[in-house]
């Protein structure tokens, strides 16, 4: 449950998404599949409200959960928010017990909701809360004769016995309720909940929902740059292999032909000083895709890359992804930086920047993206990500230049590198360790080599 220091709690009622198991109402329209990937829009567009509406009202928010263990809601939802599992019985009974709880750890006002609601918005839970200033119970009626939300000042426990739920009578006798009990009451605005096929017709051309009918949601691919010419033409092309994609080029004020490369290629283009860090989030706020991939300006994708990552993240509780790692370079030296990257990846999962780390663009945002850091970005980006949940590593592998091991030589690239990672642990500043990074003699010390880290 919330911390008891939070005098306001928010409750979001909310059940994994399982083909099959989820708004099981929907299926004959849009199947298994279709209706579970619907009740998962709702169910995140019902999170971002109530993390919102957490923030302005300084209110704690929970969510009441079913259908898979905390640890997979905590992957999806996000690992910032409380988690307490939904006790067996009608929706009265859970609705009671939930609140009781609240009530117990300190609440002030609860507010319960559904994770059905396409119009919820912060605005309707601040009024909600307000409501109780000056009555007992706030209701949210729903379109089909139910409601949607309930808030209440004090425990209620009558207030939830002799409802027929599931029926259109709930909200009359939900307000027969409150005049037995001697309450007085509000309402909110009437929403329309997503119970029915009929009920999914206004979602049809809202962008929300979108991948709920095409089934591919747009990827966008971001590549930060930092005068590559020589090699961002071919990782273009290889990008453009795919259906449903947009690529976007965020430069970091290249003094060669980089930016003409990528405009004749077609990519969205645009210009972010700060570092490669920030040349990532610029790219990230402009794109408009579901799913976000950060591509090296020298990493070739595997055939189909596009589908692999949809198919990935199709698992709510996978948090973020990235594929396996190669290079085109020769050698037994080589072949050993490959093999102890990937044992990396796969067994601490914690995949590096040139392995074409991929995520919801939601999760990126949640967790406000790339770190201010001059350099370790993408290493610190992947650990908050693991401490939320899952990051997968495909089989199938990304192919990235071997300049880096060639130009310094494998072992000397390794110990640089594992010397990086020590420093970030040891807390020496983020400024420090890029300095020392760039000091390495190296026999190219161009701009774009100076990004590099992994």
């Amino acid at each position: 449950m919330p911390e008891a220091r939070a005098v306001d709690h928010l409750l979001l009622f909310a059940r994994y998404p399982v083909p099959g198991q989820a708004k099981t109402r929907l299926i004959p329209a849009l199947g298994p599949d279709g209706a579970a990937l619907l009740h998962r829009r709702l169910a995140e567009h019902s999170s971002a409200v109530a993390r919102a509406a957490g923030a302005a009202e300084g209110a704690g928010v929970t969510v009441c959960f079913t259908g898979a263990p905390r640890r997979d809601f905590r992957s999806w939802l996000g690992c910032d928010l409380a988690y307490a599992a939904q006790p067996p019985g009608d929706l009265g009974a859970r609705l009671q017990q939930a609140c009781a709880a609240a009530f117990d750890v300190g609440a002030r006002r609860v507010v319960a909701f559904g994770a059905d609601i396409p119009d919820l918005s912060p605005a309707l839970l601040h009024q909600a809360l307000d409501g109780l200033g000056n009555h007992d119970v706030v209701i949210g009626p729903a379109a089909d004769g139910g409601y949607y939300l309930i808030a209440m000042k004090r425990k209620l426990p009558g207030l939830f016995s002799g409802i027929d739920w599931g029926t259109a009578q709930v909200g009359a006798q939900t307000r027969a309720a409150i005049a037995r009990l001697g309450l007085t009451s509000t309402e909110l605005p009437t929403l329309g909940d997503v119970d029915r096929p009929h009920d999914t017709i206004a979602l049809r051309a809202d962008p929300r929902f979108a991948d709920v009918w095409s089934a591919r949601p747009l990827l966008s691919v971001i590549v930060p740059t930092l005068n590559e010419a020589d090699s961002l033409s071919q990782t273009l092309k290889c990008a453009q292999r795919a259906d449903g994609v947009e690529i976007i080029v965020a430069d970091g004020g290249s003094r060669d032909a980089t930016c003409r490369i990528a405009a004749h290629a077609g990519a969205v283009v645009l210009v972010a000083f700060g570092g490669r860090a920030a040349q990532q989030n610029e790219g990230a706020a402009v794109a408009r895709g579901r799913h976000l991939l950060f591509l090296h300006a020298d990493t070739l994708l595997p055939d189909g890359y596009a589908e692999l990552i949809r198919r990935t993240l199709e698992r709510p509780a996978t948090v973020a992804g990235a594929f396996r790692f190669r290079t085109d370079g020769a050698g037994a030296g080589i072949r050993l930086v490959e093999w102890g990257a990937n044992i990396r990846s796969a067994l601490l999962q914690l995949p590096y920047g040139d392995q074409g780390l991929f995520m919801e663009k939601r999760v990126f945002d949640e967790l406000g993206g790339f770190a201010a850091l001059p350099i370790m970005e993408d290493y610190e980006l992947v650990r908050r990500l693991r401490r939320r949940g899952p990051v997968a590593t495909l089989s199938e592998a990304v192919i990235t230049s071997a300049r880096r091991w060639q130009r310094l030589g494998a072992a000397r690239t390794t110990l640089r590198n594992l010397a990086m990672i020590a420093g970030f642990h040891a807390g020496v500043p983020p400024e420090r360790l890029a300095r020392f990074y760039r000091d390495i003699p190296d026999l190219d010390t161009s701009n774009a080599e100076k990004q590099d880290i992994a």
